[in-house]
């Protein structure tokens, strides 16, 4: 399958469980090019960023997973 170079933004409101949310991204450090996190206390939410490279199959794994957690929003980009 073809690598893809992608973006993706989790945010994470005051009810989602930072510790596994950290599990799951670390399942998939293989893919990792980059990671920010940023907390924004005043809003009560933190923001994580990351650089991806991989196939849709894992990257859609990643996102999936965090995706179905409560307290966690996810958006992300790829390349063509």
């Amino acid at each position: 399958m073809e690598s893809k170079i992608g973006a993706v933004i989790i945010l994470v409101s005051k009810n989602g469980d930072i510790g596994k949310i950290n599990g799951i991204i670390s399942e998939h450090a293989g893919l990792i090019l980059g990671r920010q996190g940023i907390p924004l206390r005043d809003r009560s939410i933190n923001v994580i960023s990351l650089i991806l490279e991989g196939d849709t199959d894992h990257i859609g794994s990643l996102t999936g997973k965090l995706g179905r957690m409560t307290g966690v929003k996810v958006r992300s980009l790829l390349t063509g």
